[in-house]
């Protein structure tokens, strides 16, 4: 592909390098339709100009909350904003705005991509943001980089993160270090922490959907076909899988789950949940590394 500037709405990208191939869906919430090493899948994956649910994607940013809001009710500085409830029959909001809404494509070549959104406030997020989403394909990696700045005139909660679904192959294990475990209550919000050292096993003996802190940045995933290694500058990481799923969602992400509202009006706490309160015009952002290579 041609490079691009201004903001052409272009609906889909494709990158190119050496054994690797990336497609994005601009107009899916700038989700990752597909990523593929040697013609086989990393994530789940569907050509772009075929993939018609972002829920469907391999891979979607996470702006500017990762996973619930209970209740669909933000609690912030003595108001509660209520939030679209945007994942029924669940009664809460989930993964931000930005996944649901269409992103531009700001720049492309044969292996980068740029892409933003702007966000003003409305039911579903109230407050100001921008947003970008740069992607960076080489011939064994593929790196995000994710961005967020607060336009609103006041100081408000922010997080970032992504939904990545990896491809759960017979024989795949999962591997990770980590300090803290959010348990989950029948809601599926957190109810209290836990100690965990992390994961090593076979993907096929997990029935999960936690929240873990402490995350050391890398998870390796090994099967008969490939090794993966996800590496993020986050700390959190959410683990969801169960037997009946033929993928393991492994999503990097800065905060707990329902951070803002288990904090209260109690910004310390708030912040060791992981949440960034940004002051007007500061941003947030970070990076997230899908490493590939042959089995082990």
């Amino acid at each position: 592909m041609g490079k691009h500037s201004g903001k052409p709405m272009t609906p889909s990208v494709i990158l190119r390098s050496g054994a690797m191939r990336c497609e994005v869906s601009a107009q899916l919430g700038a989700a990752i339709a597909g990523l593929w090493w040697n013609d086989h899948p990393v994530l789940r994956s569907t050509p772009a100009h075929g993939l018609t649910q972002v829920r469907l994607s391999g891979c979607y940013p996470l702006v500017p909350f990762s996973n619930r809001v209970g209740q669909a009710s933000l609690l912030w500085d003595g108001t509660s904003h209520p939030l679209v409830r945007n994942f029924a029959p669940e009664p809460h909001a989930i993964h931000g705005v930005a996944w649901m809404r269409p992103w531009q494509v700001l720049e492309a070549d044969d292996a980068f991509a740029l892409l933003s959104f702007e966000h003003r406030a409305d039911a579903s997020w109230p407050f100001d943001f921008d947003c970008s989403q740069a992607l960076r394909l080489g011939p064994d990696a593929l790196e995000v980089t994710l961005s967020a700045t607060n336009q609103s005139d006041q100081p408000a909660p922010f997080g970032l993160g992504w939904h990545p679904f990896f491809v759960k192959r017979p024989g795949s294990r999962i591997r990770f270090e980590a300090v803290g475990r959010w348990e989950m209550g029948p809601d599926k919000l957190p109810t209290e922490r836990t100690i965990s050292s992390g994961i090593d096993s076979p993907c096929s003996a997990l029935d999960i959907d936690h929240c873990f802190d402490g995350w050391h940045g890398e998870v390796v995933l090994q099967d008969g076909e490939m090794t993966v290694r996800l590496r993020s500058s986050l700390d959190h990481l959410v683990v969801f899988t169960h037997a009946g799923c033929d993928f393991v969602a492994v999503e990097p992400v800065s905060h707990v789950n329902n951070a803002v509202n288990m904090a209260g009006a109690d910004t310390t706490r708030m912040q060791h949940l992981g949440v960034r309160i940004l002051q007007p015009g500061q941003s947030h952002s970070a990076t997230m590394r899908i490493e590939t290579g042959p089995a082990i």
